[in-house]
């Protein structure tokens, strides 16, 4: 038996230019967080030829083709996975649909596994490459980059995405007590399940597609947001970095009608009351999670949860997608 796991990420600034339509005009930048919630891929070999695959559904098959998951399918094919007695199934710590990445995750932890199935090493970059590939080459997802990428790689990351599709990555330069204080300092509560992130980002990338002025213009500033959160975050400032989160937030509401609404508006409110200095929703918008970085945990704490949200409570993850046993 194979286990692997993948882990969730947070953005901390930059999200949004990593879609194609973006930076293969004007370059990406953004900063990622893994953090230790995770989506986790279990291989057995069976001895019934053929698939058997566990996800929210059951699957049983002789054929990768008729394999209804596209991902897995596509995974198998891109590997040339073809008769092989085979069984998969997936567990997560969080479902999808609530803006961290679980899909991406899924990805990388599945081509991780089926890697580590046929006894062959495989890099982080090689494996977002891969990753990206399957999700946005092969189904046509219209989604960006960072989230394979985070996945892979794990740890505070700093992500260029280059007009030729290339990335580069390196670690975020931050100290042990900035470590420390985001770790305890930052906060992220469950306001309900998203809309798809496809669609809100599908309106994005058209916008961006048909170089629409505004949507660029938002995305300029988005970027120029994520070099500035990594300066914060790099010197140690937290209350700019949490500043800066309020800003992000204001102008990604501005990308989309969907990326917000009013009770995910109230919540903001109630946060910035009760103890927050700076927030924003993680993910593609219309649900998901908060995050807030507070001066007062125990206070926002009990305002949010009063407010009936539920708090998910986290570390950071640098260990990236790896194989568990």
């Amino acid at each position: 038996m194979i286990i692997t796991r993948s882990p969730l990420r947070i953005t901390f600034g930059g999200g949004g230019t990593d879609l194609r339509s973006y930076y293969e005009q004007h370059g990406g930048f953004l900063i990622a967080g893994a953090i230790d919630k995770y989506v986790y891929i279990t291989l057995h070999r069976v001895f019934p030829p053929g698939y058997i695959i566990k996800y929210s559904q059951l699957e049983r098959t002789e054929d990768v083709n008729k394999i209804k998951h596209p991902i897995i399918r596509e995974s198998l094919k891109l590997l040339g996975f073809n008769k092989e007695y085979l069984e998969l199934t997936s567990m997560a710590d969080i479902p999808a649909g609530t803006g961290l990445g679980s899909s991406s995750s899924f990805t990388t932890a599945l081509l991780k596994g089926l890697h580590s199935y046929r006894r062959k090493l495989i890099q982080p970059k090689e494996l977002a490459e891969q990753a990206c590939k399957v999700e946005i080459d092969l189904l046509k997802e219209p989604i960006g980059k960072q989230d394979q990428y985070a996945s892979a790689y794990g740890g505070l990351t700093c992500f260029e995405f280059e007009k030729d599709g290339s990335v580069k990555a390196w670690p975020l330069d931050i100290s042990k007590e900035t470590l420390y204080d985001l770790e305890d300092n930052l906060l992220l509560f469950f306001t309900g399940y998203s809309r798809s992130a496809s669609s809100i980002l599908k309106e994005q990338d058209d916008k961006s597609k048909k170089s629409g002025s505004a949507m660029i213009e938002n995305l300029h500033f988005i970027k120029k947001l994520g070099v500035d959160s990594k300066t914060a975050l790099e010197s140690g400032d937290l209350a700019r970095f949490a500043e800066l989160m309020n800003t992000h937030w204001e102008h990604k509401k501005k990308r989309s009608g969907a990326m917000s609404n009013g009770k995910i508006d109230g919540w903001y409110r109630l946060a910035l009351k009760n103890g927050a200095i700076g927030g924003k929703l993680i993910g593609a918008g219309g649900g998901g999670f908060l995050m807030f970085y507070a001066k007062d945990t125990a206070r926002l704490r009990h305002a949010m949860i009063g407010a009936g949200l539920e708090e998910v409570r986290f570390r950071f993850d640098f260990e990236g997608t790896k194989v568990v046993i």
